[in-house]
């Protein structure tokens, strides 16, 4: 190629010599050849140069080709340049329209037109807007896009040397798929942790209820006077009524509890100076009569309701030292009791009144949710009269 240069600039040089110094005939020849000579090496270097061209072409093309994502190439002003097959495959339905020189825009208002773009139904001129303002303003930022036929792309593109752009697209489907089914598993999975954690609130409840009667009424049968035949059966009773226990915390509790020493329970009023007030509300008559003995055995007064409604009620009409609240009643369950009592001491500028929870719920999440409330101690079911009478203990000292 510079051989054929040099060549055909002496070629010039030396017509032009020649031309000063020949006849008109001559001159015309001279002519004639240098024409010739310019037609043919001009016209050899700009047919290598187109040949070269489109070598370097078909070299950009097979590379386009050979990547499995989708790549486009577009001018400064969003119009088509470049594109491989992956991207016409992706957008299978807009490829009619690509040429170069064509605009992504106009691409992009047939494929709007067509259905192409689910999240753009209603709002097409606003959509395209968006679109077009990421393309002019490409950054590298990747964003996801929605097909009709139910692909999800991620979709790339950045700014070139020359103020082009060239975006990437990557069809994600198989990922948001996955995704999905995983977000699906988790909420099953949560709802069945959610069943069980019913599950075993409401097998609490039903076992620990009854079992909490039949051991408090045991153990105040227990301290009453027996022949020894008596106390022989109340003993078998006991220990029947401890294994039952170990069973149900095995069960409701994984195991986290132990049985406790029965001691002799201490009055309330020793410590307090004069008989405690305590306003107690539990469904389960039962459960009332025992705590009642229990209490009373300690030289407390009790006033027993049936709801948290009755007992928020009691609250407002009288002064009590303490609040034992169950949790699962009619009318008003204890938590919206215990909350509504917090409320209206805040409100009027009531002093506070200790509540300790009675549940035969003892999970930590039900446990949290006492205190949340405002509880100031959780016992569980079946109650020990020790664990009570220190709850109180406890709950009047921190209510001042």
């Amino acid at each position: 190629m510079q051989q054929a240069g040099e060549l055909h600039l002496w070629l010039q040089a030396l017509a032009g010599a020649a031309i000063s110094r020949t006849s008109v005939g001559q001159r015309m020849a001279l002519r004639r050849l240098r024409a010739w000579v310019n037609e043919r090496l001009g016209g050899r270097e700009l047919q290598a140069a187109r040949d070269e061209t489109r070598r370097a072409n078909a070299r950009l093309r097979d590379l386009l080709d050979s990547i499995s994502e989708g790549v486009v190439i577009l001018d400064a002003g969003g119009r088509y340049v470049l594109w491989n097959q992956a991207y016409a495959d992706i957008y299978h339905r807009s490829a009619d329209l690509f040429r170069p020189g064509a605009s992504l825009e106009e691409t992009l208002r047939v494929g709007v037109a067509r259905g192409d773009y689910p999240d753009a139904a209603g709002r097409e001129d606003a959509w395209i807007a968006e679109r077009i303002g990421k393309l002019m303003a490409a950054t590298g930022e990747r964003s996801e896009q929605r097909l009709s036929d139910g692909r999800w792309l991620l979709v790339e593109e950045r700014r070139t040397t020359d103020g082009g752009v060239i975006g990437l697209r990557v069809d994600i489907t198989d990922f948001k798929q996955q995704a999905a089914a995983l977000a699906e598993a988790l909420a099953h999975a949560e709802a069945a942790n959610r069943a069980k954690a019913e599950f075993l609130a409401d097998m609490s409840h039903e076992i620990r209820t009854p079992l909490n009667g039949v051991s408090g009424l045991s153990r105040i049968l227990e301290a009453t006077e027996l022949d020894a035949n008596q106390s022989e059966l109340v003993a078998e009773l006991r220990g029947s009524i401890r294994e039952l226990e170990g069973v149900a915390r095995h069960l409701l509790d994984h195991g986290d509890a132990s049985p406790e020493e029965e001691p002799t329970p201490p009055t309330i009023a020793a410590s307090a100076g004069d008989p405690v007030r305590i306003l107690l509300a539990d469904d389960n008559a039962t459960n009332r009569k025992v705590i009642e003995l229990m209490l009373g055995a300690a030289e407390a007064q009790v006033t027993s309701v049936e709801d948290g409604a009755q007992a928020v009620e009691a609250w407002r009409r009288d002064r009590f030292d303490l609040v034992l609240m169950d949790l699962r009643m009619p009318v008003m369950d204890g938590l919206s009791a215990i909350r509504t009592i917090r409320a209206e001491e805040q409100a009027a500028g009531r002093a506070r009144t200790g509540v300790v929870v009675l549940s035969a719920n003892t999970s930590a999440e039900d446990r949290e949710a006492s205190a949340r409330a405002g509880a100031d101690g959780h016992i569980g079911k079946p109650i020990q009269v020790e664990e009570l009478l220190a709850a109180i203990g406890s709950a009047m000292a921190a209510a001042g």
